[in-house]
Formats: C-alpha cells, structure tokens, sequence
C-alpha cells in the first residue's frame, strides 16, 4: 500500500496510539486484499454496540480509547431502548453496561443514535459516489444498492478506526470492477411489501456474497429494496445487489445480462411464508410480534399506525425504529401505542436480550427470520405487516 506521509506519522506513532492502533487496523485489511491506498469517507456507521454482543471485553477496549473521530459517525442499535428499557424486562446490570458502551463511544466523538437506518437521520446525508465505512448488513446492502454509495462490510473496530482516521483502505465495493453483477436472478412473479424479503431470504441462501442483479415483473419501493438487501445480507452474505432499471448503477452502467442465471418462483416465496417456527424438533406458538429489521421509516411508522388505529392487540408487540424517526411523527407513535404496541427505539429483537422472554416471534423481516433462532434461540415465523398484526389478536375497539 501507498502511504503519505502524514499517514505515515501515524502509523509510526506520531499522533498518538489509539491513531496508531486505528490506521494498523486499516493498512492491515488494505493489504490482505490488495488495497493500493487508503481513501476519505464521508460518514461511519459503527456495529458493536449492543451488550450482548460484544460483552466486557469490547467495552474495555472501547473505554481505553482516546482521540475523536474525523467524520459523522453514528451507532448500530443497542440491546434497548435507552430510555424504556425496564419497560422491555431488561436487568439493571445489563443497563448500566449498555450505557457505559455508549458513553464509551460519545467519548470519541461519535452521535449516540443508535440506529441501521442512518440515512433516514437529518444530517446524515448519504449520495450517489459516496466513499463509506459503514458495518451493519442491511444498512451496507442498503447504502451500495439503493442508494449507490460505496462501502465494504466492515466490522466494529475496522468501522472504528475509519472514523478516527478519516480513511479506509480502498479495496471491495469502492473499485467499479467490484461492484458488476456475477449472476442474474430472473423473478417469474410480481411481488409486493413482505414478499422481497422472502425472496432475499430465499436467494441470499443460495449465492453467498455474490454480486446479484435481479429482474423482476414489479418495481420495488424503497422500503420493499431496504427489505431485499437485509435478508440477502442475512440469510447469505450480499452486500451489494442490482435490480434492472431499479438501482442507480443498474440505471446509469446498463450492466448485461450475467451468463449465470437462477429462476424464482411464487413456489419459492411461498415456502418462506410457510417456514414452521421452531427450534430443534418443537413447534412453538406466537408469544410476541415485532416489525422494523431493519428500523421502520415514516412511510412503515405510518402504515402500522393505519392498521392499529381504533385497534386493541393481545399479544406482545414491537415496533422498532430509530428514536429521531419516532420523535418526529409522534402522532403515529401515539396512535400505535394506544393500541398496547410499544414502539421500541434504539434497539431491535435480533440484539436485544429482552428477546430471550419469548419463545416464539413472528416478524415480516427476512433478516429478523434468518438471525432470531441462531442469536436469541427464539423460534421464529414470517407474514406481512397485516399478518404480524392479525397474529397480534387485534380487536376492534368500536
């Protein structure tokens, strides 16, 4: 790797060692794959942050860094919401390290929004071209796809240390040649809301981290794509996808057709919809409902809102979003909780222990379907939003 000298100094140990330590890191990954230098970002968003994840021994090495970060950087969701978090069943102890891992992180200058959806924050503006250091699944497939900026998978402390350098190693999906499609994905059925994230589901099984482009009989929305990226990146590891005449690169670079091609059919998406909730030989009934993996947007906050308005529910019930979301539509918010939802922020069902009181949680998240039976031991069941909210046992309150 090239190196200038200012980066140089760093890596020598002129401006310190947690800088020391953040551009190792860096240079360390730039020349396991091949990186000719290292590049600006524009933002970070940083994983590791939920207590269950990453224990005592991530917050100690959070904790004896020093320095502040370069570039708006932002956090994934906690293990709660650090607000409500009794609300949720969470223990004392387990709070008290929550918020010691994000004070650990305001230490270093980075906003304590604890959210996978940063590009629906004021402020956090994210364009076309954009050269990224982002780690959270479906906000990179989300960010590379949808959105048509550039950023690797990173994990939590390469996330890091791009933010306190400024920098990441230019390698992956920042390079044009990275990001063309390897293998087509042709959809033989017109598909709308939950159906895209049973086909990520079903697709990202069968291709790993490859490039898809897909073709498809209907036209995505923004919050069906957000639903497509994060079952791929779950269910396979797809950081970066394509739809013909969707996505912006597929738009501005007519990519061709790839010589590989796999064929979906409603056989498939059904089968996902049909998935039996258990774990290990045991069937389990609904004890909980959750929506928002990844965190609801305005346009999903306002649909539940619909559904539940002048409706009771009978089983538990999270509605999952970032917190600045919730705060600026709190009429939504109102209406959804005085149905008995809660609407939950900072956090989601995959990271939070709160999971662990249920045994069995029916969500419309492909993603939330491909991680709550292996990180909560929860079994898990897929539908829409209108199934989650029928197998919530509304009642009409008129």
């Amino acid at each position: 790797m090239h190196l200038t000298k200012e980066e140089e100094r760093t890596l020598n140990g002129e401006d310190g060692e947690t800088l020391q330590k953040a551009i190792e890191i860096l240079v360390a990954l730039g020349d396991i794959y091949g990186a000719d230098g290292l590049i600006p970002i524009k933002s970070a968003q940083i994983a590791g942050v939920s207590y269950k994840t990453i224990g005592d021994a991530g917050l100690e090495w959070i904790s004896d860094l020093n320095g502040k970060v370069k570039i708006p950087s932002i956090l994934n969701p906690a293990g709660m919401d650090m607000l409500r978090w009794e609300e949720m069943g969470i223990e004392s102890d387990f709070a008290k390290k929550q918020h010691e891992i994000v004070a650990a992180y305001e230490k270093l200058g980075i906003m304590s929004k604890c959210t996978c959806t940063p590009y629906y924050l004021e402020g956090f503006d994210v364009k076309y071209g954009d050269h990224l250091a982002w780690s959270e699944s479906s906000a990179v497939s989300y960010s590379n796809s949808v959105i048509g900026a550039r950023t690797n998978r990173e994990g939590g402390p390469s996330a890091l240390s791009a933010a306190l350098v400024g920098k990441t190693a230019n390698y992956g999906y920042h390079l044009d040649e990275m990001r063309e499609p390897v293998i087509a994905v042709t959809v033989d059925s017109k598909l709308s809301g939950s159906d895209y994230g049973a086909l990520g589901y079903s697709v990202g099984k069968n291709i790993g981290n490859r490039v898809p482009i897909f073709y498809m009989q209907s036209k995505p929305s923004e919050d069906e794509l957000k639903g497509l990226g994060a079952a791929l990146a779950a269910s396979g590891a797809v950081a970066l996808y394509h739809v013909e005449g969707v996505t912006p690169d597929a738009v501005k670079l007519n990519y061709e057709k790839p010589a590989e091609n796999i064929s979906v059919g409603r056989e498939d998406i059904l089968e996902v919809y049909e998935k039996t909730a258990q774990i290990g030989d045991e069937v389990k009934e609904t004890d909980i409902v959750t929506v928002g993996c990844p965190h609801c947007s305005p346009d999903e906050m306002q649909r539940i809102a619909g559904l539940l308005d002048g409706k009771t529910v009978q089983k538990e019930m999270w509605v999952c979003t970032s917190r600045e979301v919730a705060e600026r539509n709190p009429e939504l918010v109102s209406i959804i909780e005085k149905s008995g939802a809660k609407v939950v922020c900072d956090t989601c069902m995959v990271v939070s222990p709160a999971s662990n009181n249920f045994q069995c949680m029916m969500v419309n998240s492909g993603k939330a379907l491909a991680y709550v039976p292996s990180m909560c031991r929860v079994a898990a069941k897929y539908g829409s939003i209108e199934q989650c909210i029928k197998e919530a046992g509304v009642l009409d309150e008129n």
